[in-house]
């Protein structure tokens, strides 16, 4: 199962909270608009974030979000699963009970008695697990510190600019 565009836009919108302009939220008006992303898929992405403690939201005309913890803190998987939801991305379905050798018996409890746990689901589970772990070692501040290398200084001092409302819009 692939991860929806919602992890993209949610990685890529908190990015720019990390340095936010004397401490201020950002409107989700503002980094749709700057990301050339709808307004109203954003804010659902924002919603996630929000209910999982990621972000923090202020109400009204100036509101907006911010990292509801330092960026040290918050993991790439954080925000999948804040946006996917905590369900394995393999999912068992246990068809070992359908196979023809074990379909006929009456009584099927013995088929899985000495092998209570499918081998494949094992496998597909553990391999997540180090998949999850690799991105728990991944943080917003060592995503911020990466783009520092890989964008030009022009493009990270726009981006901010843009968000001090220093823009030309």
């Amino acid at each position: 199962m692939p991860y929806s565009v919602m992890v993209e836009y949610a990685l890529h919108s908190l990015v720019y909270l990390i340095d936010p302009p004397d401490g201020k939220t950002i409107g989700i008006k503002d980094l749709s608009e700057f990301q050339g992303l709808s307004e109203t898929y954003l804010s659902k992405v924002f919603g996630k974030l929000s209910r999982a403690g990621i972000v923090s939201s202020t109400p009204g005309v100036k509101g907006g979000y911010k990292l509801a913890k330092p960026p040290e803190e918050i993991s790439f998987w954080d925000v999948i699963e804040a946006v996917e939801g905590k369900q394995p991305v393999f999912q068992c379905k246990n068809i070992l009970k359908t196979n023809l050798m074990y379909r006929d018996h009456e009584d099927c409890s013995s088929c899985t008695q000495s092998n209570p746990n499918c081998t494949i689901n094992l496998v597909m589970l553990e391999a997540e697990e180090y998949m999850r772990g690799a991105l728990r070692n991944k943080t917003l501040a060592w995503l911020n510190q990466e783009l520092d290398h890989v964008l030009t200084e022009k493009v990270r001092t726009a981006s901010r600019s843009y968000f001090r409302n220093e823009n030309s819009t």
